[in-house]
């Protein structure tokens, strides 16, 4: 799912994320959505006959083509998610507080202890540790509460026709319809993102098909239901096969010494264990550097903020998603649903010059002054903005949305 993945859903990594903009809160219930309404389009009628010939030619039956195809639509709210897709990066800081938050740390433990049973099944099979499937599943719909809504093949098509990634989406509705083919699922119940991915751990339809399993035994390799059990072991299953080695850490975090790499930001040149802990880079909670083969030093934040000695594992989970900041969110949320604790070192101030405890301070006394926040997670997001600048035009102050310091000393 490397590129394709990257290519399809930019902005935050997953559906899990998708909906947070001020707070990391638990995920409202499930609502069906009428964005997801077909309008009539000449021309994408036009194209759709011509795929169906093409998608002939690639060994997809009549039925199948017209059992998915005649319902299928044009879905203007796809085409303007795709066109209208924020180019932003979060901080690590950010992306940790809604990756790893306490709401999803907490139902990852309560996952992890009701399905023992099909997780250990899954480990013993495939070799991935049960946590690091868990974490996968929240950060990627929020343990199945954010799988999305949106008809896949009709958005597919939409974004196919669309013609902007064209080549890309036509190959992910060839895909679909292989699925559909196989009996997996049926054109109505396949569902997914806005962009095509599906189910619990949101596989892209060419990933299906190359990667997911049918761990239950039913006949269908079945992502989408209410029993994960599929999705999960597809999701170890992938990471298999890219390489994950059973019982070795992602990663951890370290504590550098003064003056280490001056400037670094991001990722060093790996290297062995002996050679970092020769340089004085130690585990933040003690002891010594365990010695899982090369590794490399990150330090997202620069070297006065946390940072972590990632090793092979690391550069599997980055398969499902090549965004540093994703694996080290699944790897922070993997240890935190273990029993492990929040990161260690301090992130420097934001553009504004606010900690994140000073931005929960911000957050919680706005609300406290009737200026609803969403939560107090410390992220800056779109209805921490509004709230802001809600309080702002009701002072008399110009409605920038911005925080401060000054923001956060009038409010005290």
């Amino acid at each position: 799912m490397r590129m394709t993945r990257r290519e399809a859903v930019l902005g935050l990594a997953g559906l899990g994320l998708a909906g947070c903009g001020g707070a990391a809160t638990a995920p409202a219930p499930a609502v069906a959505r009428t964005e997801w309404r077909a309008t009539p389009n000449p021309g994408f009628d036009a194209w759709l006959e011509g795929f169906g010939g093409r998608a002939a030619a690639q060994g997809i039956d009549f039925a199948t083509i017209q059992s998915a195809l005649r319902g299928a639509g044009y879905l203007p709210k796809v085409v303007e998610r795709d066109r209208n897709q924020t180019e932003f990066s979060r901080s690590l800081e950010d992306y940790l507080a809604i990756a790893a938050s306490d709401d999803r740390v907490a139902m990852g433990r309560d996952k992890l202890r009701r399905h023992a049973v099909t997780l250990a099944a899954v480990e013993s099979r495939y070799g991935v540790e049960a946590r690091v499937v868990t974490a996968v599943w929240g950060l990627e719909s929020y343990y199945g509460t954010r799988m999305g809504d949106a008809p896949v093949i009709s958005a597919l098509a939409t974004l196919a026709y669309d013609g902007r990634r064209g080549e890309f989406f036509e190959k992910q509705l060839v895909a679909a319809l292989k699925i559909i083919q196989s009996g997996d699922i049926s054109p109505a119940a396949m569902t997914g993102s806005w962009a095509g991915a599906m189910g619990h751990t949101q596989f892209i339809p060419t990933s299906y098909l190359a990667y997911a399993v049918d761990f239950t035994g039913d006949g269908r390799r079945d992502i989408w239901s209410a029993d994960p059990t599929d999705a999960l072991a597809s999701t170890a299953a992938y990471l298999q096969r890219f390489g994950w080695r059973r019982g070795q850490p992602w990663g951890l975090e370290v504590a550098l010494p003064a003056g280490f790499g001056a400037g670094l930001t991001g990722r060093s040149r790996r290297q062995n264990v002996g050679n970092w802990s020769a340089l004085g880079v130690r585990p933040a909670a003690g002891g010594t550097l365990p010695d899982h083969g090369p590794a490399a030093v990150l330090a997202p934040a620069g070297v006065t903020g946390p940072a972590f000695l990632v090793f092979r594992n690391f550069d599997v989970i980055l398969r499902y998603n090549n965004a540093e900041s994703y694996g080290i969110g699944i790897g922070h949320l993997s240890d935190r649903i273990a029993g492990g604790g929040p990161i260690r070192g301090r992130f420097p101030p934001d553009a504004y010059g606010l900690t994140i405890d000073e931005r929960r301070q911000l957050q919680a006394r706005l609300t406290a002054a009737g200026f609803d926040t969403g939560g107090t997670d410390g992220v800056i997001g779109p209805q921490t903005r509004a709230a802001i600048a809600a309080y702002q035009q009701s002072v008399g102050l110009p409605a920038t949305g911005d925080p401060s310091q000054a923001l956060l000393r009038r409010l005290g």
